[in-house]
């Protein structure tokens, strides 16, 4: 029985393996010359205003949830399309409903002014 299963322990011996070789590799073999330049915080290429400890706005948060609920649904797309011509018309119609659906969604964060950023 634990034969079967002896691949997966190789596997994940020389992943373990390597993905320890290249961190130490990088730690040992990469360059060493901190300046005040490099250690500072980058923004953006701008001078940081303000600390990391500020407090966003929870608009930002609400745009951030909506943008991973909306790009979650788009995954939900691509084996539609892989396998359109194998589902025939009952996968076209319930692709149909689900497109509604998130359409409506849309609508209604529109209406509701999520989107609106002031």
């Amino acid at each position: 029985m634990l034969s079967e299963y002896l691949p997966i322990f190789i596997l994940m011996f020389f992943a373990l393996a390597f993905s320890t070789l290249m961190v130490l590799s990088n730690r040992f073999l990469g360059p060493k010359k901190p300046t005040p330049e490099k250690l500072s915080t980058y923004e953006s290429g701008m001078e940081p205003i303000r600390t990391a400890r500020d407090r966003f706005s929870v608009k930002f948060y609400l745009i951030a949830m909506l943008f991973i609920v909306f790009d979650i649904e788009v995954v939900f797309l691509y084996p539609w399309a892989v396998t359109f011509d194998k589902l025939g018309v009952l996968g076209y119609v319930e692709m149909f409903l689900f497109i509604v659906v998130l359409l409506v969604g849309y609508i209604y964060i529109i209406k509701k002014g999520a989107l609106r950023w002031e």
